[in-house]
């Protein structure tokens, strides 16, 4: 029998704002609201926009030691991110790897002083619970937040949103932590989100939940965004979909991210390796790899959809690739996707072809992000 989907703390606001649910990760959530998915993309480009993402997984870490630093350096085993040098008050983006070096997982990591916190996908959060607790467990108290909430305001009006419920959201810049009172809510507040543009990520008890999300849409220029304005936004900014654009069989050089590889990490570094396929990815540092994570731009309004084959000529005879995430994008008026292709052809400005319906339509490879990001450094 299917399990019934479950339901975030904002469930009946969503039904109340007449949005349209869907079972998403074995929630039940809202795709989009009457103004529809284009509308809720410009509005959050424009202004600023309210997202439910209660159903991601936020898991704390505290050292049995009282000192963050054997949290962080624990941590370190498992991702290949620089977290002994994260300060308090600070987030940090990082992948969970396998022992091939493919990815399991992406998350936010934060420095709350005395424990971190993690914020994981909704799809592996129980399988990123169990991998964390069973590797730190002899070191760290490892919990999953099951009774916290969590929502999004992102937007060019965001900041002036938050202002409104706590003026010390005006003093943070992108990745700052800070605990604050919202609405008579306590709340954790990170300066970030996964739009590109600027914003806030907002975690508080399920019972404050109502009350922090009613105080930000009684703002004039906060309005209601579902996961379909959330995906197209996301891939305008050229940021993974973790199950599309990332998975066990991607590594993070593969998908272009080895940015959240701090040098402290990398091999040479302080602290280079002791994750989980980190001679995998060091060699692949060094050497490159076969396939490349790109963005592409098709001709005209018909968007190339995930799993599109991508050729390297008109006729289809050569394969270079495929498609992992597209849609059309509101902001870029255009077809927007992302995929991996082979490496002689990632070259940006590379003319390809796209298996669509039976036709093969022409797609250059581009530089990422197609919208430039807006974070308040």
């Amino acid at each position: 029998m299917t399990q019934p989907l479950l339901r975030t703390p904002l469930y009946d606001l969503h039904l109340e704002l007449g949005a349209r649910m869907v079972p998403f990760a074995g929630y039940d959530m809202p795709v989009q609201y009457p103004a529809g998915v284009m509308a809720e993309h410009l509005h959050t480009r424009a202004k600023a926009g309210l997202f439910d993402v209660s159903h991601m997984g936020q898991v704390r870490i505290r050292p049995k030691s009282g000192q963050v630093t054997d949290a962080a350096h624990a941590l370190e085993a498992l991702v290949p991110a620089d977290i002994v040098g994260l300060k308090p008050g600070r987030q940090r983006y990082a992948v969970f790897t396998t022992a091939d070096g493919g990815i399991s997982d992406d998350l936010m990591v934060t420095n709350m002083g005395d424990w971190l916190l993690l914020v994981v996908n909704a799809a592996c959060k129980d399988a990123d619970f169990a991998h964390v607790r069973d590797a730190l467990g002899a070191t760290c108290d490892v919990d999953m937040l099951a009774d916290r909430a969590l929502i999004a305001v992102q937007g060019p009006a965001a900041e002036a949103a938050l202002v409104a419920l706590d003026p010390k959201a005006a003093g943070m810049r992108f990745m700052d932590v800070a605990e604050m009172e919202l609405a008579g809510v306590p709340c954790i507040v990170s300066r970030s989100g996964y739009t590109g543009e600027d914003g806030f990520e907002i975690g508080m008890a399920n019972d404050g939940a109502l009350t922090v999300a009613r105080a930000l849409l009684a703002y004039p220029d906060v309005a209601p965004v579902g996961l379909g304005a959330r995906d197209s936004l996301r891939l305008e900014a050229g940021l993974c979909l973790y199950g599309s654009d990332i998975d066990l069989t991607t590594t993070p050089v593969e998908a272009a991210l080895e940015w959240s590889i701090q040098k402290s990490r990398k091999p040479g570094g302080a602290r280079a390796g002791g994750y989980p396929g980190a001679q995998v990815v060091a060699d692949q540092l060094a050497d490159g790899t076969t396939r490349r994570r790109v963005g592409l731009r098709a001709q005209g309004r018909a968007p190339v959809r995930a799993g599109a084959e991508l050729f390297a000529d008109e006729a289809g005879t050569q394969p270079a690739g495929r498609v992992t995430s597209g849609a059309f994008g509101p902001s870029v008026g255009g077809p927007a996707a992302m995929g991996y292709v082979a490496a002689d052809h990632a070259t940006v400005g590379t003319s390809l072809f796209a298996s669509v319906r039976g036709r093969l339509l022409p797609v250059a490879v581009t530089a990422l992000p197609f919208v430039a990001a807006t974070f308040k450094r």
